[in-house]
C-alpha cells in the first residue's frame, strides 16, 4: 500500500497537481502507513514536504471544529437537531432561517445560499456580517435539495458559539482538540514560527506572495474564526481524530462527543435525494457506501470508514498552482481506494 500512494503522489507532484502532500493511513490501533512527497514551495527546492508540515485544512475545518462542537451540544443534550433554529436564535424570528433547522444544516439541505463574497455583501465589522447571514432569504425550501454550501458551516458555527458563550475556536479546543491531543491544530492566521513550516497556498495580489499561515478563505480572513474553515494542522492531529472515530472507547481522554455522534453522522439521513448525505459527512463514492469522506478545497480529504475499520488522511497544497479541483480530485480518489483495497 506504501509503495502504491507514494507512486500516486510523486505522479501528481511531477504533474504539478500540487508542489507536495503529507498522508496517513491507519485503523483503530493507530498509524499503519504514512509519507510525504513533493516540496514545501517550488520556489525552494531545498525545503521538502515533512510528516509535521501545517496546511490549511480549507473545509475540513466544517468536521473538526464545527461537526464535533455541534456533535458535543447534541450529545449533551443542549441542541435538538430537529428543532427550527428560532428556538434557539430568538433573533431568527420573521427571517427564513427561523424554521431550519441544524439537520438540514448538517445534511446541507437547508436552502441556504450558496458562496458569495460576504465583505462585498455585508462590509467588513463582524457583527454585520453575522447579521447579514442570519437574515439571508433562502434559495431552495428546507429538505427539498442536497446543494453544499460553506454558508451551512458558518451558520452552525454561529449558532454553537450562541449556545455556550465560546467562540469557536475555544469551543473546539474544549470539544475535541484537547482531549485529543490535537496540539498543533489552530485558526490562522498563524504565528510567525508555526506559519514558516506552513505549505503556501494561492497567489495573494495583495500582498504579492503566495499565503503561508494565513486562510485562503476570505470568509476565514475576514471574519477571523468561522465554521466554514480557517483552521490549520497537521497529518499526526488529523490521525489522532479520525482514530478516535473508529475507536472511542479507546481514547484516554473522551471529547465531548461519542460513539452515538459518530454512528448518526456516518449514515445517510437524505432518504431519495441525490447527492446523498450524512451529517456534514457524504459517501466517498455512491457504489461504496461504507467508506465516508470530506474534502477541502485547498486539496486536503479524509476517509473513515468503520466497517472496514480503516481511515485515511492526504493533506496537499494545490491551491499553489490552482483553483481548479478537477485534476486534485482524480489524485483524492486514487489515494482513497488504495487507501481502503482490502
Amino acid at each position: 500500500m506504501t509503495r502504491a500512494i507514494d507512486e500516486v503522489l510523486t505522479r501528481a507532484v511531477d504533474d504539478h497537481v500540487f508542489p507536495g502532500a503529507v498522508w496517513a493511513v491507519g485503523d483503530p490501533d493507530g498509524v499503519t502507513g504514512s509519507g510525504a512527497r513533493g516540496l514545501l514551495d517550488p520556489r525552494e527546492p531545498d525545503g521538502p514536504m515533512r510528516s509535521d508540515t501545517v496546511f490549511d485544512l480549507a473545509s475540513l475545518t466544517k468536521i473538526v471544529a464545527v461537526w464535533a462542537s455541534v456533535g458535543t451540544l447534541w450529545e449533551n443534550g443542549t441542541l435538538n437537531l430537529d428543532h427550527p433554529l428560532a428556538t434557539y436564535l430568538p433573533e431568527l424570528e420573521g427571517f427564513d432561517l427561523a424554521a431550519v433547522t441544524a439537520q438540514h444544516l448538517l445534511t446541507h439541505t437547508a436552502g441556504v445560499p450558496s458562496r458569495a463574497n460576504l465583505k462585498a455583501l455585508y462590509g467588513s465589522d463582524r457583527t454585520a456580517v453575522e447579521r447579514g447571514i442570519l437574515r439571508e432569504r433562502l434559495e431552495h425550501r428546507p429538505g427539498e435539495v442536497v446543494e453544499y454550501t460553506d454558508r451551512a458551516a458558518l451558520v452552525l458555527g454561529l449558532l454553537a458559539e450562541r449556545l455556550t458563550g465560546l467562540r469557536l475556536d475555544d469551543l473546539s479546543r474544549a470539544c475535541a482538540w484537547d482531549a485529543l491531543h490535537m496540539t498543533s491544530t489552530r485558526f490562522g492566521p498563524l504565528p510567525p514560527d508555526v506559519a514558516a513550516r506552513c505549505a503556501p497556498t494561492e497567489w495573494d495580489s495583495d500582498t504579492g506572495r503566495h499565503l503561508k499561515g494565513s486562510p485562503h478563505d476570505y470568509s476565514a480572513r475576514l471574519l477571523g474564526v468561522c465554521g466554514s474553515a480557517g483552521a490549520f494542522s497537521v497529518a499526526d492531529d488529523l490521525a489522532a481524530f479520525l482514530r478516535y472515530l473508529l475507536a472511542p472507547d479507546q481514547a484516554p481522554r473522551r471529547p465531548g462527543f461519542g460513539p452515538a455522534w459518530i454512528k448518526e453522522s456516518l449514515k445517510v439521513q437524505t432518504g431519495s435525494l441525490r447527492p446523498a448525505r450524512g451529517l456534514f459527512w457524504h459517501p466517498a463514492d455512491r457504489a461504496i457506501p461504507d467508506v465516508w469522506a470530506h474534502l477541502g478545497f485547498t486539496g486536503t480529504g479524509m476517509w473513515v470508514s468503520p466497517r472496514r475499520r480503516r481511515w485515511a488522511v492526504l493533506l496537499t497544497n494545490k491551491l499553489y498552482y490552482t483553483r481548479s479541483s478537477g485534476p486534485v480530485n482524480a489524485v483524492r480518489d486514487r489515494f482513497w481506494r488504495v487507501a481502503f483495497d482490502p
